[in-house]
């Protein structure tokens, strides 16, 4: 049985998972494109694509449902298909062609490094674990946790204005919110802008009243 030849990726395909990456689940981008979703994954990982933080807090990333990535998951008593073979390596030319201890891709950027990304968050390289979801972290979010600390379990840091949000990013910008009321807050997009201001002064007289009280 002749040997079946990786598929290859064009270049339409690599712009359209570059589009919808951040904002789409994987499962429907792999089917869009015919392709397993393991592969929109890794290819993700080459273009260096990570999920928008709406995307993250939403319902579309099954992370508030607990159901993302139920059926891959391992479970209490199961055992990972290398189990036992210590020292296992690939056929073919895999070993002539796998990185070299010390060598580095070419997409490799030092610690510091900074990039915007397309929701236009400016994004600053924390560590080099080769992980760029974990290297990568919010220039806001690290000023927050500069200045406040660790940022609290189910809260997020986000701006109080609709100023660019790579440009002059100061602390006088920013509040900590919690993710249920930046679920909130995503809701009123459908209004017009008149409706939205309203709905955001009431939301502010709220929290400064609550402050208020509890100074009481």
């Amino acid at each position: 049985m002749p040997k079946r030849t990786p598929r290859t990726w064009t270049e339409r395909e690599k712009q359209l998972l570059t589009q919808r990456y951040e904002h789409i689940p994987a499962k429907a981008i792999a089917m869009v494109l015919g392709r397993p979703v393991e592969h929109i994954y890794q290819m993700a990982q080459r273009l260096g694509l990570v999920k928008s933080e709406q995307f993250l807090t939403g319902e579309l990333s099954g992370r508030l449902t607990g159901t993302e990535g139920k059926a891959t998951r391992f479970v209490k008593g199961q055992k990972p298909w290398n189990h036992g073979m210590k020292g296992f390596q690939a056929g073919g030319r895999a070993p002539q062609t796998q990185f070299k201890k010390g060598n580095r891709p070419h997409t490799w950027t030092p610690i510091g490094t900074e990039r915007i990304t397309r929701d236009g968050y400016l994004e600053r390289k924390i560590s080099d674990t080769g992980c760029t979801r974990r290297d990568y972290q919010a220039a806001h979010r690290l000023l927050w946790i500069e200045h406040h600390g660790p940022i609290p379990d189910g809260h997020v840091v986000v701006f109080k204005d609709a100023l660019p949000k790579h440009e002059n990013i100061t602390i006088n910008r920013l509040e900590l919110i919690t993710r249920g009321e930046l679920a909130s807050r995503n809701t009123i997009h459908r209004y017009p802008p008149e409706v939205k201001q309203l709905i955001r002064l009431q939301r502010k007289l709220e929290r400064k009243v609550k402050e208020r009280s509890d100074e009481e």
